[in-house]
């Protein structure tokens, strides 16, 4: 079984954003289990807006619109944000992403449950019970389950920390398998 995890919510660790106005920055990062995208938002911070093991055209499309149209990037091949961040947590420090900064859009519930992913130390779990209590709405287990399903910035937001009542790895948007090597690579280097 997980062990219990016990934080409250930071605002330094997800904020709230409605619209993107900005030009974006894509990045893709190779891992072993296939490519990872990673968007960031240029100004204001930066931070990451999206990630995931998927091409950047599925997150661009998943993002919020301005005005109905679709946020404009473009491809770097280096971002200061996350390239040494990310190279650290697939050499093995898998506690390199924790500081980069992110920010999504979200409910004031779904932005407790970022938070609280974000506190689940690397190379341990939290079921959603567990991470449902850490928010203002402890007893919403379901709505814990939906924000980790909404989550866009993943792994940075390690919402494949999160596992069901039984300790089955329940879904995960990227796939089980690459859910599986997240936490065993975690597991392995925590």
């Amino acid at each position: 079984m997980s062990p219990p995890i016990d934080c409250l919510p930071t605002s330094q660790s997800t904020t709230i954003r409605t619209e993107l106005t900005t030009m974006l920055q894509a990045t893709t990062y190779q891992t072993p289990v296939g490519p990872l995208a990673v968007i960031v938002d240029p100004t204001g911070g930066p931070a990451v807006v999206a990630a995931g093991f998927c091409p950047v055209d599925d997150l661009i499309d998943r993002l919020p619109a301005n005005g109905g149209e679709r946020p404009a990037w473009t491809a770097v091949d280096h971002q200061p944000v996350t390239d040494q961040a990310v190279a650290g947590y697939l050499a093995g420090d898998v506690t390199a992403l924790d500081s980069v900064p992110v920010t999504q859009a979200g409910t004031d519930l779904q932005r407790e449950v970022w938070s609280g992913l974000r506190a689940i130390p690397a190379g341990t779990t939290a079921t959603y019970t567990q991470l449902a209590a850490t928010t203002s709405k402890p007893r919403a287990v379901r709505a814990a389950g939906t924000a980790c399903g909404r989550n866009m910035i993943a792994p940075f937001v390690p919402c494949h920390r999160a596992l069901r009542t039984d300790g089955s790895l329940g879904g995960y948007y990227y796939g089980l398998d690459v859910k599986r090597w997240l936490l065993d690579h975690e597991a392995g280097n925590a």
